[in-house]
Order: structure tokens, then sequence, then C-alpha cells
């Protein structure tokens, strides 16, 4: 069975230093899939933001714990899966097992007032959340030239 994306997975301790690591590869990433300059900075924020809160709540009291981030790359779209767990995650599985992030839903993280996941819903265009062994937010954000481009040819036809 062929895969319709390519996928890159990194592992990063869970400490506030390696945070920087994340953002120059999602950097690297984005750019390298035609995103515009003010939409990897929105991916940079978002992925900045859910591996902050993994950092300083998914390990508190323990000296170890790792962070894995997952990199979905897709034609029209980039999808961001960050996971506390410190295990490694099947990207299509656990992209299967995701359901629709509730408002009401009490998450880990949002008892430092939510603010980070407030920035992760207004920077990407889709945001689920699940809770098993860990927390694993998972994020997309679509690749607006493709999307302009799209929406041209349906309007020109």
């Amino acid at each position: 069975m062929k895969k319709g994306y390519e996928y890159v997975e990194m592992k990063i301790p869970a400490k506030p230093e390696y945070i920087g690591v994340v953002r120059l590869t999602i950097s690297g990433i984005a750019s390298r899939m035609g995103f515009s300059y003010d939409d990897i900075e929105d991916l940079k924020i978002a992925t900045s933001e859910a591996c902050t809160n993994a950092v300083q709540h998914a390990y508190k009291g323990m000296e170890e714990g790792e962070v894995t981030i997952g990199f979905g790359l897709y034609p029209d779209r980039l999808e961001l899966m960050v996971a506390d767990n410190g295990q490694s995650c099947n990207f299509d599985e656990v992209r299967q097992g995701l359901g629709p992030y509730e408002k009401e839903q009490q998450v880990e993280f949002l008892r430092e007032g939510g603010l980070g996941l407030y920035l992760i819903e207004t920077l990407m265009d889709k945001v689920k959340i699940h809770q098993y062994q860990g927390v694993t937010v998972f994020m997309t954000k679509f690749v607006q030239g493709e999307q302009v481009e799209t929406d041209a040819k349906t309007l020109s036809t």
C-alpha cells in the first residue's frame, strides 16, 4: 500500500532549549512545501506552543521525557502531530483515532489558561486533540497557494 504523503518524525528531549530545533525544522519543511512567509510563522508559533505545553505539563517531576513531532507532507497541506507520551507513534493510527476537539473538553494543558491552545486553534486550519497515554495535538495547515489555484480553476469553469 503506497502512502499519499511523505512523513518526517523527530524526537526531542522534553526540555525548552530543544523547541528551537523544532522551529527550524518546521521552517525548512514548510518552505520546501511552498508555504508563504506568514504561514510559516503561524506554523512555527503553533508548533512551538504545542511543544511548550508538552514540555511544561507532560513530565512534571520527571527528569526525563521525550516529545515526538510528526510531519505529514501532503501535496495540499502539512499535518503536524505533537505527542508527549515519549513513545514512537504510528502517524496513521493516531490520525484515524482522533476525534473532533470539543471546546468544553478539559485537556491537561488547559490548566494554564488555554492561551497556547487558543493560539494553535487561531493559527491552524484544523486542530484535533487525542488523550491516551499522554496528549497528542494534531494540527493541519493548508498550502494557500494550492487552495487559491483550485478555487480559481473552479470559478473559471
